[in-house]
């Protein structure tokens, strides 16, 4: 499903719920509860920050300062080493 799309189903539902203020309320208070998760979580990031750091980490790997491994347990004992 297209974010438009989700945006339609969205208001469609809410166009529903906007009968009952006790159910318009509950969503409401569901919705700013997302909202803040949104901005108080740290892996969040916009468009620009994520492919800013893919960039910086395609810079380290062409400066040879990537890591690889020849097999997946190799891998799993770096990752088990953190």
């Amino acid at each position: 499903m297209t974010a438009l799309q989700l945006n339609a189903d969205i208001y469609q539902n809410l166009a529903v719920l906007s009968e009952d203020q006790s159910m318009l309320n509950k969503a409401a208070k569901y919705i700013r509860r997302l909202a803040k998760q949104m901005t108080e979580d740290p892996t969040c990031m916009s468009k620009e920050e994520f492919f800013a750091r893919v960039d910086e980490a395609r810079e380290e790997i062409r400066q040879g300062k990537g890591i690889s491994f020849t097999d997946t347990a190799e891998m799993n004992a770096w990752l088990n080493s953190l």
